[in-house]
């Protein structure tokens, strides 16, 4: 696959937790950003009260300088297991093909895409016990199979669509965002990183707790104290007081401190299970080597 970067190649880095939920004002969303150094990440502020999916899209547009954002959310369904994304329909057979896809279908408010899970292919996706046997919908990518494979927790599928940790909607309404970005922003593995200009990563909040020392099932931070733990496990210093310790704004402070440090190894951006095929198919969770 492509090489790997110059450690010095990014200069700012963001990790931004997202949301698929119906509306245009998001809780769920928060953007944290850091600088090369040890300054602990610092929220950027939405435009309004909480964050549009269509502001965090014009936010990244916006964004010239060295940057690599990392998003969490699955940036493509699995294909390589079935050889589709959604077996028995017609569908696009590589990635960008199918964000535009994605776009094009739906029109809901602010990016969603509730409509392409509920309506458009509804029987692709468990939505409940009328489905039939839940395990029967969960595919995996092939990073996802080797991230557990390799003793990572198991992440969702995007075919589940049901309950508070299910990621369908999300990604669905990510894989949106991403089509309006393509043209300008280079999308890894899908693109080559350029030597200059920002990128954008799939992440994983769980992968960066990890590494800051969270224990499996215990990832999520909700006070000062155990915040600044996890910095200082990721080589930061002590983070700007926040006025609320909610799981997503300290997800993305967070990963972004991880950030900062992942896209310095060279394993990261070469992954020995990435192949070109996966790369233009299912894509690659930043961090998973």
């Amino acid at each position: 696959m492509t090489g790997a970067p110059s450690p010095e190649r990014f200069t700012h880095f963001a990790a931004i937790d997202w949301s698929g939920a119906k509306g245009s004002a998001h809780t769920g969303i928060a953007i944290a950003m850091c600088q090369q150094g040890d300054d602990a990440p610092s929220l950027v502020p939405p435009p309004n009260r909480f964050w549009s999916r269509a502001e965090v899209l014009e936010w990244i547009i916006a964004q010239k300088e060295a940057i690599l954002v990392g998003m969490d959310f699955s940036f493509a369904p699995p294909l390589i297991e079935r050889g589709a994304y959604l077996p028995g329909d017609e569908t696009p057979t590589n990635a960008k093909a199918f964000w535009q896809h994605v776009d094009t279908l739906c029109d809901d408010l602010d990016l969603g895409a509730a409509s392409f899970v509920e309506h458009h292919y509804r029987h692709h996706f468990y939505l409940g016990k009328a489905d039939g046997v839940k395990s029967d919908f969960m595919h995996l990518r092939r990073c996802e199979a080797h991230y557990i494979a390799n003793g990572g927790n198991k992440p969702s599928s995007v075919y589940d669509a049901i309950g508070a940790a299910q990621v369908s909607k999300a990604s669905f309404a990510g894989m949106r965002l991403l089509h309006r970005i393509a043209p300008t922003h280079p999308i890894w593995p899908f693109d080559a990183i350029p030597t200059n200009g920002p990128a954008i990563v799939e992440i994983y909040t769980s992968i960066a707790a990890r590494a800051a020392g969270r224990p499996k099932g215990r990832s999520k931070v909700r006070d000062p104290e155990t915040l600044d733990g996890a910095l200082s496990a990721l080589g930061s210093t002590s983070h700007i007081p926040l006025s609320t310790y909610s799981d997503h704004a300290t997800d993305a402070i967070i990963t972004a401190a991880w950030l900062r440090n992942a896209a310095r190894s060279p394993a990261n951006w070469q992954p020995m299970a990435l192949t070109h095929e996966i790369a233009k198919t299912e894509g690659w969770t930043f961090g998973v080597v």
